[in-house]
């Protein structure tokens, strides 16, 4: 009888346990994710009223259509990622994230711009894949939470 209440109360706090840890990546997604969709989002709000993005895209030897096409890709991939969408669609815009920032950093570096430019990237690049592995985390944590019907 003792080892059966024992039994219990290990799973009520384990279950206590995988509860606050649920709550930890849920609230660390958010916020990553929150994060990188807004500067996106405001990024490319900036791309289309901003003569000074205009000289950077000029400056790093991009054509003017490309900024306009990256702001538009920057503002559905902002949607994709803050809405309830599909795996793979949210897959493709972390992909497409990951892409642009890689391609920033590098393209800052290949013009000479300074340190303080190319980190911007390489920041939000670091809070994507925090973004990225918490998705994948609270996906598989509320898989296993799932009862199992036989």
């Amino acid at each position: 009888m003792d080892t059966n209440i024992f039994r219990i109360v290990k799973l009520l706090n384990f279950d206590e346990i995988k509860i606050e840890q649920m709550k930890s990546i849920k609230i660390t997604y958010w916020i990553t994710t929150v994060i990188v969709a807004g500067m996106m989002a405001l990024s490319a709000f900036f791309y289309f009223t901003k003569p000074e993005l205009i000289q950077a895209f000029r400056h790093l030897g991009f054509p003017d259509y490309f900024r306009i096409e990256l702001a538009v890709a920057k503002l559905i991939g902002a949607v994709l990622l803050l809405a309830p969408v599909g795996s793979r669609i949210k897959e493709w815009a972390y992909a497409g994230f990951a892409i642009t920032f890689v391609s920033a950093f590098i393209a800052h570096t290949a013009s000479g711009d300074p340190m303080s430019n190319r980190m911007g990237p390489a920041i939000f690049l670091l809070l994507l894949i925090v973004s990225y592995i918490t998705y994948h985390r609270q996906k598989k944590v509320k898989a296993e939470s799932q009862p199992v019907v036989l």
